[in-house]
């Protein structure tokens, strides 16, 4: 698999995700359209979305409902693509949503691998490659990165570190989509700053690619140490999203 069928699967999935095309999202002007479930779609995605922004640099594509529909359009088009996704054009677009009973809530950047660059890393520590049904005991909150207690069905493969017999570190990928694996990792506090995360997370990666799937991980843009793995693993940052939820759903979110 090279870079293009990597970044030709991350668009078709995205089209799946967006009700679109797989090539509006390298238009040269931006589209919105009628979100609606799609079986094909990422299997977290809450569709179907009110207002839900997706950019690979080139334009936005959005996807609403019929009574925002107007409202995201304007505010895509009055602005450069960057600037949607810049504190202050976000506090107009709040504003704009508020006769909704909606407010941003979730702001990410995904990586895909950069074949060239995407190479294994070394580990101080044994590394073994797990699947799933040798995941039962690790569904707690120190691997609630790694792995998702709440679609345990979706964690498929993983690759953990082991100081003896103790698992110290994990990244896991949950089949979010049939053919793109997302990728999760953590480590115990007391072994970070070792390497460890971009050894797990560049073999979980070349596995997965192994297998004939995509892997891509998802970061917020404020969490440097994440993106810091990212990259150092040789991951490339590849699009943006943004979504709008329920002013209650936000609250809710606010409170943990």
């Amino acid at each position: 698999m090279n870079d293009k069928d990597i970044i030709r699967t991350a668009l078709r999935q995205s089209s799946y995700d967006c009700n679109c095309r797989e090539e509006d999202f390298i238009s040269t002007h931006n589209i919105v359209t009628n979100s609606k479930k799609n079986e094909k779609a990422r299997k977290y995605l809450s569709l179907p979305f009110e207002c839900h922004m997706v950019s690979y640099g080139n334009n936005i594509v959005a996807q609403t409902s019929e009574r925002t529909a107007n409202v995201v359009l304007k505010y895509i088009n009055d602005r450069p693509v960057e600037r949607c996704f810049e504190t202050p054009g976000i506090h107009a677009l709040d504003k704009s949503l508020e006769k909704f009973g909606l407010k941003v809530c979730f702001m990410a950047e995904y990586f895909l691998p950069d074949t060239e660059r995407l190479r294994l890393l070394p580990c101080e520590y044994e590394t073994r490659l797990l699947y799933a049904n040798d995941f039962s005991e690790l569904y707690t909150e120190e691997w609630g990165n790694a792995l998702c207690a709440e679609r345990k069905e979706l964690d498929v493969l993983g690759v953990g570190a082991y100081d003896g017999g103790r698992l110290v570190g994990l990244a896991g990928c949950s089949a979010d989509c049939e053919n793109m694996y997302q990728i999760g990792v953590d480590v115990l506090p007391d072994y970070r700053r070792r390497g460890i995360a971009s050894a797990l997370t560049s073999r979980l990666a070349a596995e997965i690619l192994s297998i004939g799937k995509v892997p891509f991980y998802c970061a917020a843009w404020c969490n440097l140490k994440s993106v810091r793995n990212a990259i150092k693993c040789g991951f490339t940052p590849s699009w943006v999203e943004l979504t709008a939820r329920d002013v209650l759903f936000v609250e809710k979110t606010i409170e943990g």
